[in-house]
């Protein structure tokens, strides 16, 4: 199973986070996830503590703070969302600064804020360190659906390809003299999407039938076995060990 070159989020490099089997980075990172989400929003240390610890894999896995923050702007939408709660939400208001703000929307904003923030940034780190083609194959060693897996394979193989395709019929319109200006425009680029839409069903349609003559019987062949030992997976779900003690006292503190 191949996909293709290196990903943009991924950052070359051979550190020791690096080198875990992807699947254990895989899991560990998901149970990570999970355990802050579990944290009561009260805990602010908590989430404070969650960070150190993303911080240690950064470190240990070499990536620049820089380049784990510019990849954190992929969250500015739920930013400007949590930003607003304190504004729309009900319930008992303080005053800060001359504004009204409700005590519940500062709470759910800082719960989106803090949740959001750690679970993007331990995304970006699995992203930064294991090849799409590495997740793949650490998906499958996980057994989750191989129709899952498999469609998850064909949109990194084909998405340079229909993205390739949007651009050169950008090109072919602004060579015949279209600008989109304004709505009487979007009947064009309705057409264009459907356009585009039909390409990609009728590649489909071909890449499938080549297939299929090539011996593809509904499930792609594993060339790559990868496997894990104990000391592996010690080291991959250490994070999330460390994340659960502290989610423990958060609740019990």
């Amino acid at each position: 199973m191949g996909a293709g070159h290196a990903h943009r989020l991924y950052r070359q490099g051979h550190s020791p986070v690096h080198g875990l089997p992807p699947h254990t980075k895989l899991a560990a990172t998901f149970l990570f996830v999970v355990v802050v989400v579990s944290t009561p929003r009260e805990a602010m240390w908590a989430f404070a503590a969650y960070a150190v610890l993303l911080a240690s894999v950064a470190y240990h896995a070499r990536v620049p703070a820089g380049f784990l923050l510019r990849r954190l702007l992929i969250e500015v939408p739920f930013v400007a969302f949590a930003v607003l709660m304190p504004f729309v939400a009900e319930g008992e208001r303080v005053h800060v600064l001359g504004l009204s703000l409700s005590v519940n929307g500062l709470w759910g904003a800082w719960n989106v804020l803090a949740k959001g923030t750690l679970g993007v940034a331990a995304s970006v780190l699995l992203a930064a360190t294991t090849e799409l083609r590495e997740l793949l194959l650490g998906l499958q060693r996980l057994k989750l659906p191989p129709l899952l897996v498999q469609i998850a394979s064909f949109m990194i193989r084909y998405g340079d390809v229909i993205t390739d395709e949007m651009r050169r019929m950008r090109i072919a319109r602004e060579s015949r003299g279209f600008e989109a200006k304004g709505v009487r425009h979007w009947g064009v680029l309705a057409k264009s999407a459907g356009a585009l839409f039909i390409r990609s069903y009728e590649r489909g349609e071909r890449v499938h039938l080549a297939m299929v003559s090539r011996g593809y019987a509904g499930s792609m062949p594993v060339i790559d076995e990868v496997t894990a030992s104990g000391a592996q997976w010690r080291h991959a779900l250490a994070l999330p060990c460390a994340a659960l003690v502290v989610c423990l006292l958060g609740w019990f503190l």
